[in-house]
């Protein structure tokens, strides 16, 4: 698609990742560069500005505008867009929604956001720190773990850390109810905090810029009605948990496009497309459910992380473990490369 050459990888490599807690305790942990298959850190802001670069100079742009109705018949499909307070209506020939969790084009076209939206029952608050995290060095990450909610300080080699704090919930709703940096205050408990977890949710209090929502997956039985199809989250989102967002999103765009290119009635390219991509993503939705207890595990959960970790100080657990690292998930994506052809 043209976007490697305008990407990066921000991994730290020479940080180290703490486990600890909120007594002061520090302990050797599991980072971003531990994760399976190698893969790169960056922000998405970085594969949004390589793609605006890779688009050719005749693709028209507009911002701020919404589809306000979408109708269709078997020729194409007519659109009302909405600017500020101007609206006009316009005929396409295909309509791609690629506009996320609470998709409007998928609104529009295939109904209402409870008939696909699935919660997990878990809340993020994920924001930019605009420097280091107390004692904590800049190009270091850590982990405070407790049963049902998380603590992540994530470093890059080249941007400031970013934090993501995680908890289970049993009402969703509940949480929208007061501003996010009291929900996570509840969440984390009256005791007191540490020094780490402190620092943590005064940044949270003072930052201007967060991402605050709860955890929810989207299960639909087509992601393509007609002339309109939706691709990325507003499809299928397999959420943070599953670590492939951002990639399943570019992989499905770019078979979309194969698949139009390759087929001339749109129905059967659109077809293909998700007979093809479905079996993937099907894979890291489960995946996205299961990796809840590396990310907000639970009291057993954290048990069996810590044995772990205890076990990859042992030269024989820790070749395993390393062996083991390069034959899971990435390989998922290389196949799904070859199936694409």
């Amino acid at each position: 698609m043209g976007l490697l050459k305008n990407l990066h990888d921000r991994t730290a490599f020479d940080g180290v990742t703490y486990d600890l807690d909120r007594f002061g305790e520090w302990r050797g942990g599991l980072g971003f560069k531990d994760i399976p298959g190698d893969p790169w850190m960056m922000l998405r802001g970085d594969v949004e500005q390589a793609a605006f670069e890779a688009l050719p100079a005749d693709v028209e742009i507009r911002y701020g505008t919404v589809p306000t109705a979408i109708e269709q018949d078997s020729n194409g499909v007519t659109v009302t867009l909405k600017t500020g307070g101007t609206a006009v209506t316009e005929r396409f020939d295909l309509v791609v929604g690629a506009d996320g969790l609470r998709s409007t084009v998928r609104r529009l076209a295939f109904g209402p956001d409870e008939r696909y939206l699935r919660r997990l029952n878990y809340m993020i608050a994920a924001f930019q720190l605009p420097g280091g995290l107390d004692t904590l060095p800049l190009h270091d990450g850590c982990t405070l773990l407790e049963p049902d909610r998380s603590l992540w300080v994530f470093p890059f080699v080249d941007h400031a850390p970013t934090v993501l704090f995680g908890y289970r919930t049993d009402d969703v709703d509940a949480e929208f109810s007061e501003p996010p940096a009291v929900r996570v205050r509840k969440a984390f408990g009256p005791e007191p905090t540490g020094d780490m977890l402190g620092a943590a949710l005064e940044a949270l209090e003072a930052t201007d810029e967060l991402l605050f929502d709860s955890v929810e997956q989207v299960h639909m039985n087509t992601w393509h009605k007609g002339r309109v199809v939706l691709v990325g989250d507003s499809a299928w989102c397999v959420t943070l948990y599953a670590g492939m967002g951002v990639s399943a999103g570019l992989a499905g765009a770019d078979l979309l496009g194969s698949m139009l290119g390759r087929h001339e009635n749109v129905d059967r390219a659109l077809t293909e497309w998700e007979r093809r991509l479905r079996p993937y993503l099907n894979y890291y939705q489960q995946l996205g459910v299961q990796q809840t207890a590396i990310f907000t595990p639970n009291r057993k959960q954290i048990t069996v992380r810590r044995a772990m970790m205890r076990g990859m100080r042992m030269p024989v657990t820790s070749t395993l473990l390393r062996i083991m690292r390069t034959h899971n998930k990435s390989g998922r994506m290389k196949e799904f490369d070859i199936a694409r052809a």
